[in-house]
């Protein structure tokens, strides 16, 4: 049976999302397989769903400087692809069932230091919206140990600063938590959200608002770490008042986890 993969890609997306999968594992899934799509029309080959097109596609993956990881990532979002389609009625056959992920070397992350995390905050010092926002983020998930997908999805309502509480509405595997966070971190919200009462998406439900009155994304979090991370070289040392996040029993390390 001829399949054209394309055209089933947004209905593979709205079953996930009926599934209740986060958006950031939808937008992963359907950009590993929109990346095979696009890696099968540039190799001039058919986009089928076999071991030999998948195997090919990983290689070419890897051989072009990518993390292991996100080869197993893409690989997996086809395989579940695969499955969706033969339960669908798309495909006779999962001619990906058993196929085996690539091995991921094991990395060895080493945690911020306290010198570190103290550059960190004072990098985000300022009066503008995202210099507030940067610092009430990194604070929280420092002091927490929230992943970075958890973070972003954290809407107004799941902050509560008399309590110094965070509300984590859906974790991995499905599941939520309460977080505490101390008196600097709520002091940095507070800051924050005092700020973003003037800006265009102030009544929307996300907690986190980018600036130039935009959304804030899982991306735009990527992209404020790392503009913050190369921040403090630039600044003179011995800045005072910004004090350093306190750790709690939700993070081990000082750095913040991933998605």
């Amino acid at each position: 049976m001829a399949v054209d993969l394309a055209v089933l890609v947004p209905s593979w997306e709205l079953h996930l999302r009926a599934e209740r999968k986060s958006p950031q594992t939808v937008k992963s899934y359907g950009d590993g397989v929109r990346r095979f799509l696009a890696w099968a029309a540039t190799q001039g080959r058919p986009a089928v769903l076999d071991r030999a097109s998948v195997n090919a596609f990983v290689a070419d993956l890897l051989d072009a400087g990518a993390e292991p990881a996100t080869a197993r990532a893409r690989q997996l979002a086809l395989r579940r692809f695969s499955a969706w389609l033969l339960e669908e009625g798309e495909a006779d056959a999962d001619h990906l069932l058993g196929l085996k992920a690539p091995k991921l070397d094991a990395k060895v992350v080493e945690p911020l230091t306290t010198e570190q995390i103290t550059a960190l905050v004072a990098a985000c010092a300022g009066m503008e919206l995202r210099d507030r926002r940067d610092e009430a983020l990194v604070r929280l998930m420092i002091e927490t140990g929230v992943r970075a997908g958890e973070v972003v999805a954290l809407g107004t309502g799941d902050v509560d600063l008399s309590t110094g509480t965070a509300t984590v509405r859906r974790g991995k595997g499905g599941r939520g938590r309460v977080v505490p966070f101390g008196p600097q971190t709520s002091r940095a919200l507070d800051r924050y959200l005092r700020t973003r009462r003037s800006h265009r998406l102030a009544g929307t439900p996300a907690l986190w608002l980018g600036d130039r009155g935009k959304e804030f994304s899982y991306d735009a979090l990527h992209k404020t770490l790392g503009e913050r991370a190369v921040r403090p070289a630039s600044r003179p040392s011995g800045r005072t008042g910004c004090g350093t996040p306190r750790r709690t029993a939700g993070s081990p390390r000082a750095a913040p986890r991933g998605a």
